[in-house]
């Protein structure tokens, strides 16, 4: 087996774990940033195998210029994602940061809260994730 057999070249800047939606950034943070073992790694991901961890970390070593590009690109858009979250935030975001300046962060106080009515139930509020480029 050919060591690009396990992943999805779905573009050039989309390279995801074979048969799930992990990308090789993912676990390359792991190791990289982290500094985690492999096992560790697998630990952190549901659907990647110990086996697709060590094929991307091998990956990253055999390619390590265009992997290194493709990891520091992922990093600085990740980075200008979050100064753009922080300069326009979700109203989510900013809902929930009202509420931690009203109510604090006790667990307690916002069950209690709830069990008055005086906060909507958190069950039915959906999050969305926005694909990077």
């Amino acid at each position: 087996m050919q060591i690009e057999e396990y992943f999805d070249f779905l573009a050039p800047n989309d390279i995801r774990v074979k048969g799930t939606r992990v990308g090789i950034e993912s676990i390359l943070y792991q190791y990289i940033q982290c500094k985690l073992s492999p096992e560790e790694i697998e630990l952190k991901f549901r659907t990647v195998t110990l086996e697709q961890v060590y094929a991307t970390i091998l990956y990253y070593l055999h390619h390590r210029e265009a992997v290194g590009k493709y990891f520091v690109d992922w990093l600085d858009w990740s980075d200008q994602q979050r100064k753009a979250q922080e300069i326009n935030p979700h109203p989510g975001i900013i809902s929930f940061q009202e509420r931690i300046a009203k109510y604090g962060t006790d667990p307690k106080v916002y069950k209690a809260l709830r069990a008055k009515g005086v906060l909507g139930s958190h069950k039915n509020q959906t999050v969305t994730a926005t694909n990077k480029p």
